[in-house]
């Protein structure tokens, strides 16, 4: 059993694929995000998950994918924006982070993220109002988040290199 270099949550846009990709590449380790996992073991991407098989299936094949992640990966873990809602999952995240962790919450703000999201793709926020929907879900959201977190990096307006930056000096900072 290994346990995660690095876990990042965050709401969907908020850079997790792209700044945990940097980071793994920088500390020379691997990357491993659970949507990927979710797609692989599904055979469909995420929005045909969602579209085709519902949330519910999204959210079985989510929680595997993140507590065998959690339990199997040694390098950098970005979690899909909803995981830590399960309570299996955020359980596992809570035990990690009490042995010593790091659990990176990267925030963003609607108007970040909007671009970055794409609130015209198939997924489970793309069904009325994206942007309504996406806020409703970060406010649910971020007391998990925050709860679980041990570090908090905003990525509203700075570059994905920034924040690799910023959580490389946390982290040497806690070691």
């Amino acid at each position: 059993m290994s346990a995660p270099r690095l876990v990042l949550i965050g709401a969907p846009g908020a850079g997790k694929s792209t700044v945990g990709a940097l980071l793994a590449r920088r500390w020379g380790t691997g990357f491993r995000e659970t949507d990927d996992d979710v797609a692989r073991v599904a055979e469909k991407s995420v929005a045909e998950v969602f579209i085709e098989d519902g949330e519910q299936r999204f959210r079985e094949l989510e929680r595997a994918a993140a507590l065998a992640a959690l339990t199997e990966h040694d390098g950098v873990l970005a979690l899909g924006g909803g995981a830590v809602l399960d309570p299996a999952v955020r359980e596992a995240v809570a035990s990690y982070a009490d042995r010593g962790g790091a659990v990176v919450l990267l925030e963003v703000t609607l108007a970040s993220a909007a671009g970055r999201v794409g609130f015209n793709q198939p997924r489970s926020m793309a069904l009325g109002n994206p942007r309504s929907q996406w806020q409703a879900l970060v406010e649910l959201r971020r007391p998990v988040y925050q709860e679980l977190a041990s570090h908090t990096v905003s990525t509203d307006r700075v570059s994905p290199e920034q924040v690799v930056e910023c959580i490389t000096a946390l982290r040497e900072e806690s070691a």
